[in-house]
């Protein structure tokens, strides 16, 4: 008995030194969790045609590229998450999730920078899916998307430091590197949402672009 506890400590240790293994559970428990929010969601046909809509804007936006940086780290385009921030505020954050979910496949699958399975999932799904966060803040709705690119920054942060790494100049850590890289990256777009967030009138801009008859 006291052989199987051992070896279940070990199995833990392990695990909790070796940051690929922190980053699988991490991605894994997400996951998971989004899977149980995920099934309160109830679509209906309208739901689901203003959610495809959202989805080709934000399409159609991010090849709207101002900057095209370096090394994997993305762009800075005209505000792609916009669309995703919008459908969270007026639906809620598990319906913003869902979206910004699929909107990261879409973007896999568009434009893929692939250098290790859970790179994929901590640059692509996970980030997209965190901006929908904003709908737990419907009445503020610059303090929503500045929380969802938060932790979208977090997610890009992680995969930078475990993946990127080689890419940081010298005398600069993985960490350091990934941290100022993806604050370049996340932060300048965060300013063109909340720019656009804040001239857009977003009521109006839901019900005329988001419009979908009964």
């Amino acid at each position: 008995m006291t052989n199987i506890f051992n070896t279940i400590k070990e199995g833990f240790i392990e695990i909790f030194n070796n940051p690929l293994s922190i980053a699988a559970l991490l991605g894994l428990m997400i996951v998971i969790l989004a899977l149980i929010s995920f099934k309160k969601i109830k679509l209906d046909s309208k739901t689901m045609a203003r959610i495809g809509l959202a989805l080709a804007l934000a399409t159609i936006l991010d090849f709207v590229k101002i900057i095209d940086l370096p090394n994997g780290i993305g762009s800075i385009n005209l505000g792609s998450v916009v669309p995703i921030i919008v459908i969270a505020l007026f639906y809620g954050a598990e319906i913003g999730m869902l979206t910004g979910l699929l909107f990261g496949l879409i973007n896999l699958i568009i434009s893929p920078y692939i250098v290790h399975p859970l790179q994929v999932l901590f640059d692509y799904p996970l980030p997209y899916m965190a901006v929908g966060l904003a709908g737990y803040f419907k009445n503020r709705k610059l303090i929503g998307a500045s929380v969802g690119m938060f932790f979208k920054f977090i997610f890009h942060f992680i995969s930078g430091f475990l993946f990127f790494g080689q890419f940081a100049p010298d005398g600069w850590s993985p960490a350091l590197y990934s941290f100022v890289a993806n604050a370049s990256y996340v932060g300048s777009n965060l300013i063109i949402v909340i720019v656009l967030l804040l001239i857009l009138p977003i009521e109006t801009v839901f019900k005329k672009v988001f419009a979908v008859s009964q």
